[in-house]
């Protein structure tokens, strides 16, 4: 049996032992993700930072995000059709999706939002590393998911986000070294 099938036993055998625990599971795994993003979004509204650098921090977590789930994502799951782990083994489905397995969509997103949170802000970036890590593996337990689906996007998330951030920081700083102009108008 391959390591991925194991590990997806060994995190989803956890459900269906307790109606707490599995409810847990279910709150992390689908509803967690959008009280993730609004307190990124208040955080960054109630942040210190200059209106251009909570600009930037936004356009580098929302570009690198958007890209990674429902571009390079979706991209491979057109090419590449994984089933998902309820659909071909034994297990305790706590939720469905009728999407392909791999890469998991909320891996790439969160990971990548994660990423590009601890370019700007270390502390909040590790915090927004174990919240995403608890919706993954939240999501592996509840049978949705294989382990390597979460990893897929893990990396993918990753990637997209360094890549987004390093053209942001390039374009902020031709903009600022340009003295402001952007298409002949000054400001951003």
């Amino acid at each position: 049996m391959a390591l991925d099938i194991q590990l997806f036993y060994l995190l989803n055998s956890l459900a269906g032992k307790s109606q707490f625990f599995d409810n847990a599971v279910i709150f992390l795994a689908s509803y967690f993700p959008y009280i993730l993003i609004a307190l990124f979004l208040a955080i960054l509204f109630f942040s210190q930072h200059q209106k251009l650098e909570k600009l930037e921090i936004l356009l580098t977590v929302g570009v690198s995000s958007v890209i990674a789930r429902f571009g390079i994502t979706e991209i491979i799951r057109f090419f590449y059709h994984r089933p998902r782990p309820f659909l071909t083994l034994q297990a305790h489905q706590l939720l469905t999706d009728s999407a392909w397995s791999f890469p998991s969509g909320h891996a790439t997103f969160f990971f990548a939002m994660a990423t590009a949170i601890y370019f700007y802000n270390k502390k909040w970036g590790i915090g927004f590393f174990i919240a995403t890590i608890l919706i993954t593996v939240s999501r592996v337990i509840a049978g949705i998911h294989y382990p390597s689906d979460i990893i897929g996007g893990a990396l993918i998330g990753i990637v997209a986000s360094c890549v987004t951030y390093y053209l942001v920081r390039k374009l902020v700083s031709a903009t600022i070294h340009t003295g402001g102009v952007v298409d002949g108008t000054t400001g951003v």
